[in-house]
């Protein structure tokens, strides 16, 4: 199953189009994305049952974040080895946990403002939570997500050079982009064995499998549901693989005009342009 968050609306995905669930399942469903997730086992069966309603066309213009508002943004820290190694970090001996702030989230092909001349890309695979995660394990992780999506986790790194925590720098407007839909994990061969990649104006920058991650997305959810709870709706940024741009020689950021393309195979595309801040 995918679903997609259009012009505000929660929509599934069918053949490349869009089916409104407000109207498809007669008001059941209500019309913002968010409140899906708090209900998401209930919507899946009904989702799972055949819906008739006819799919229209997709503006992807307004597609947004397919959780729009999670209360709760994780985010992991030199995940693949080949990026802790160009960036000359030590394999991390515990998992490397901060957080981007909610308010950074927006769709698939926004605009990214850019606050400094000092702005890098990070593709990502980002996890959304479908229930309630505590103390889980490894076996059980994957029965609480509702799917994953593309993700981009733009980083100001003049800011996050200077500081011991990331936060901030990682949470300017609209440097948490999201989608272009969730796609639940039984649409995907292996979940766990993905193709992301990331280029700048046509320039590939970044492309691994997420197979290639230290801490697998079970590792991951069983870590964080150790210490906390995972709400529904919740995002896992899961990390970055090597090729951003800081770490080159001279360093490359991100300029305005320059529009960057983040694409995981079976997931689908994102593409953002820098602009003024």
């Amino acid at each position: 199953m995918r679903i997609a968050n259009i012009g505000g609306r929660l929509s599934l995905i069918v053949d490349g189009a869009g089916i409104d669930v407000e109207k498809a399942s007669d008001g059941h469903f209500a019309a913002d994305p968010a409140g899906i997730y708090d209900r998401w086992v209930e919507f899946r069966q009904w989702a799972e049952t055949g819906v008739s309603t006819a799919a229209e066309p997709i503006d992807e213009d307004a597609l947004g974040a397919p959780s729009p508002s999670p209360r709760q943004v994780f985010s992991i820290g030199a995940n693949y080895p080949d990026h802790a190694e160009e960036a000359g970090f030590e394999l991390p001996k515990v998992m490397e946990v901060f957080s981007k702030f909610p308010s950074c989230i927006v769709g698939p092909n926004a605009d990214v403002p850019l606050p400094k001349a000092t702005v890098d890309w990070e593709a990502e695979l980002v996890v959304v939570m479908g229930t309630s995660a505590r103390h889980v394990s490894r076996e059980g992780a994957w029965d609480h997500v509702a799917g994953v999506t593309a993700g981009q986790d733009y980083s100001e790194r003049e800011r996050q050079m200077a500081a011991s925590q990331w936060g901030l720098a990682k949470s300017y407007p609209a440097f948490g982009p999201t989608g272009p839909w969730l796609v639940t994990p039984d649409e995907l061969a292996d979940p766990d064995d993905l193709i992301i990649s990331c280029s700048v104006n046509g320039e590939i920058m970044q492309n691994a499998r997420t197979s290639r991650m230290i801490h697998s997305v079970p590792d991951i959810i069983a870590e964080l549901s150790a210490v906390c709870t995972l709400l529904p709706g919740d995002l896992i940024f899961t990390g970055t693989m090597a090729g951003v741009g800081f770490i080159r020689k001279p360093p490359r950021y991100l300029a305005v005009g320059d529009v960057v393309v983040t694409e995981i195979d079976g997931v689908g595309r994102m593409q953002n342009r820098m602009v003024s801040a």
